[in-house]
C-alpha cells in the first residue's frame, strides 16, 4: 500500500501546497523496426505520445530513452537530435523506452485549480440536499480522498486503491496544518505553504502510516 501525493487547495481554488510521496516509476521498453507506429510530439519540453497506444505504451507517456541513451527534451545525451534519429531506416531495429509523464509544477496548478469547481459541481447535482461534494473519487489504480474544511481549505491525498481509513490520515494532516502552518506568525492565508517543519511532520507521518499499515496515528 501506498500513498502518492498530497494537495491542498485554497478556500478560492488555488493550489498552494504540493508533494509527491511515493509516486511509482512505471516505464515500457519496447523494440521496434522502421518506421516508427507510434506519433510523438514536443510538448512542455517533453517527447509525449499522442497516438499508437499498443503493449503497455500508453497515449501521454514520455519518451525516456533510445537504445538506453537518455532522452532530454527532444535530443540524446549525445545532442542527436530524437525525431531526426528516428526518421533515419539504417537506425533501425532500435528500442524506445517510455515513462509516465511527470507533472510539472504550473501543470499541477492548473489540475488543482479545475478539482475547485469540480468539487462545486458535484456538490450542486447530488440528490440530496446540504451535500458536501467529492470526498473519494476511485478510478482503477488510484483513490483520490478529499477533506474540506469549515474555513474552505481542501486537504487532497492520492493512493493505493486498496489502502483504507485514509479519512482519518486527512484529518491528522489537517491537525499539522494548524500546528505548523497557521500558528506560524509568517504565513498569510491564501498564500503558497513554504515550511519546513510542516515538510518534515507531513513526510514522517506518511511513512509511518505506510510502514504500520495504520491509520489511527
Amino acid at each position: 500500500m501506498a500513498i502518492h501525493s498530497v494537495y491542498i487547495i485554497s478556500k478560492s481554488g488555488g493550489m498552494i501546497f504540493n508533494y509527491d510521496h511515493n509516486f511509482p516509476k512505471v516505464e515500457t521498453e519496447r523494440s521496434f523496426t522502421y518506421p516508427v507506429d507510434v506519433k510523438l510530439e514536443l510538448r512542455n519540453k517533453k517527447l509525449v505520445v499522442v497516438f499508437g497506444q499498443r503493449d503497455g505504451i500508453c497515449i501521454g507517456q514520455t519518451l525516456v530513452a533510445v537504445n538506453g541513451t537518455t532522452v532530454v527534451i527532444d535530443k540524446m545525451e549525445t545532442g542527436q537530435d530524437v525525431m531526426e534519429f528516428l526518421n533515419e531506416p539504417a537506425n533501425f531495429p532500435l528500442s524506445l523506452r517510455f515513462g509516465r509523464t511527470r507533472m510539472t509544477t504550473n501543470e499541477k496548478m492548473f489540475l488543482g485549480s479545475m478539482f475547485y469547481p469540480l468539487y462545486a459541481i458535484a456538490s450542486q447535482i447530488s440528490p440530496e440536499p446540504h451535500s458536501s461534494g467529492i470526498q473519494i473519487l476511485e478510478a482503477e489504480t488510484f483513490k483520490l480522498y478529499c477533506l474540506q474544511t469549515l474555513t474552505g481549505i481542501k486537504f487532497i491525498v492520492i493512493s493505493d486503491p486498496k489502502f483504507q481509513g485514509m479519512e482519518v490520515v486527512l484529518r491528522k494532516i489537517h491537525e499539522i496544518y494548524s500546528d505548523f502552518v497557521l500558528k506560524n506568525p509568517f504565513y498569510s492565508l491564501e498564500m503558497p505553504i513554504r515550511c519546513e517543519l510542516f515538510n518534515e511532520n507531513l513526510k514522517l507521518l506518511l511513512e509511518t502510516v505506510e510502514k504500520s499499515g495504520i491509520t489511527n496515528v
